[in-house]
Formats: structure tokens, C-alpha cells, sequence
């Protein structure tokens, strides 16, 4: 009986909790893509909410057990990549934004995530980075608000919120872009 504890402690460790987390964003995309094709936008906030507690939970975590490893590093962002591509793809399929900037944004998240990946590190994400992806996170949720939650009203009222949080994490994603961009050439020059 004792052993089986020792066990599951040991198994119960702070980076596998973290970097359990982490999955745990990924495993959700899935779902969330079918609640969507579903037309089950309710499923889909609490899903989207419950992904966004785990991106915080394992931050929040690895910072405070001080346990940051090169695969969480590389892992994370990753994890939001995949979780926020699919709902951004289905904006577009709604006709909510244009293709266009989904594109930008897709491009963007694929390049940095790249460069950063090749970094034994993973590359930190910087606090613009940070707030592009709770921009993005929110407006995805504002604009697919389900729409027997309140009135028609208060759903243009969040509708139009959403757009504006998606133009901001659109500004955000071009620009933390430029940035990393130009940090890089500065890094390879010198």
C-alpha cells in the first residue's frame, strides 16, 4: 500500500501536472470544432473557457514551482496554435471576418511558433504575445456568443465587442510580429 503512494507521488510531479495541462489544450481542439459543426455554441464557450484556465493554469503554475522545461516551452505555444486555429477558420466560415486576416493570422502564429521552436528554449512569449492571444481568445468567444443566451440587442452589443478585440488582436499579431522579426535580424547581425 505504501509503495502504490510513493508511486503515485512520484507520477504526480509539478511538470508533468504542467505539462498535462498543456495537452489537455490540444486534446480540446477536437471537441471544439465539433461543437461548432454542431452548432452547439453553448459546448463550445465552456470548452473554449476551460482551454483558456488550462493555458493560464499551466503558466501560472510553472512559474510559481519554478518548472520550466524546453518541452513546455515548445509545447505551449503550440497548444494555442492548434486550439485557436480551427474556431478562427470557422469565423470565416460564418462570414464573421475576412479571410484575409485569418490568413495573416494563421501565417504569423506558424512562423513565430517555428522560430521559436528551434530555440532549445521554446523562446519565451513576450507580454505583446500574451495579450495578442487573450485578444484572439476573446474575440472568438464574443463573436460566436450563443445567441439564445440574451437578447438580440445585447448579443450585437457583444458581437460588436468582438470585433473590435478582433481587430485589436489582429494589430497586435502584425506587430509582434515586426518586433520578433526585427529581434532576430538583430541577433543574427550581431
Amino acid at each position: 500500500m505504501k509503495k502504490r503512494i510513493i508511486n503515485a507521488k512520484r507520477f504526480m510531479t509539478w511538470p508533468r501536472i504542467i505539462n498535462g495541462l498543456t495537452i489537455s489544450r490540444i486534446l480540446l481542439g477536437l471537441p471544439i470544432i465539433i461543437s461548432l459543426k454542431n452548432d452547439n455554441n453553448e459546448v463550445f464557450i465552456f470548452l473554449i473557457l476551460i482551454a483558456g484556465l488550462t493555458d493560464y493554469l499551466d503558466g501560472y503554475f510553472a512559474r510559481k514551482y519554478d518548472h520550466k522545461s524546453a518541452f513546455g516551452a515548445k509545447l505551449d505555444p503550440l497548444a494555442d496554435k492548434i486550439l485557436l486555429i480551427g474556431p478562427m477558420i470557422w469565423l470565416v466560415h460564418e462570414n464573421l471576418v475576412p479571410l484575409w486576416a485569418i490568413w495573416l493570422i494563421i501565417s504569423r502564429e506558424l512562423l513565430i511558433t517555428s522560430w521559436r521552436s528551434g530555440k532549445t528554449s521554446g523562446g519565451p512569449a513576450s507580454i505583446q504575445g500574451k495579450y495578442k492571444t487573450t485578444f484572439q481568445f476573446a474575440s472568438i468567444i464574443l463573436l460566436l456568443w450563443p445567441k439564445n443566451w440574451s437578447t438580440i440587442y445585447t448579443i450585437n452589443i457583444i458581437n460588436k465587442i468582438g470585433y473590435i478585440s478582433f481587430w485589436i488582436a489582429l494589430f497586435l499579431t502584425l506587430s509582434s510580429a515586426i518586433k520578433y522579426i526585427f529581434n532576430q535580424k538583430e541577433t543574427h547581425q550581431n
